[in-house]
């Protein structure tokens, strides 16, 4: 489906969200940035508080207890990168709610495009016209624009 005059454009990853306006038509598309935001990188010592669990494993050999983890380690970029996705889907289900766009494009890379999917609202839901599964955040708004008219061109 071609995007029409006013679309709302979702561009997001764990990172970063890209909210664009299509100022052009479904013939010419013409995106202006609305809202940015990026989220500060921080290592895994600053966002972690502790260590995994650990548990006493008992050796057959000598009969001591050891001590091992007792689970895998946690990954805090990814729940953090989830966390920016979930707040992307509650600004969609704001302006959802004040009908502030009728139709929805959404471009993302495949973990970030699952978790938000899980989170949209259904008045998001009922107005998403194109998903692209690909990474754009870092990309110019020529490439964004290209990306979604070839998205958008019927099937040869």
């Amino acid at each position: 489906m071609a995007l029409p005059h006013n679309a709302l454009v979702l561009v997001a990853d764990g990172t970063k969200v890209l909210f664009f306006r299509n100022h052009g038509d479904q013939n010419q598309i013409d995106l202006r940035t609305e809202a940015h935001d990026r989220r500060e990188d921080r290592k895994d010592r600053d966002i972690k508080t502790d260590g995994p669990g650990t548990a006493a494993v008992r050796m057959s050999s000598g009969g001591a207890d050891t001590f091992r983890p007792a689970m895998g380690e946690t990954d805090f970029h990814q729940q953090e990168e989830d966390r920016w996705i979930k707040d992307a889907a509650e600004e969609l289900k704001k302006r959802a709610l004040r009908n502030d766009f009728d139709t929805l494009a959404i471009i993302a890379p495949p973990k970030a495009l699952g978790v938000l999917k899980k989170c949209l609202h259904k008045e998001v839901e009922k107005r998403v016209v194109m998903t692209i599964n690909k990474e754009m955040t870092d990309r110019p708004i020529p490439d964004i624009e290209e990306l979604l008219v070839g998205e958008a061109a019927p099937p040869a």
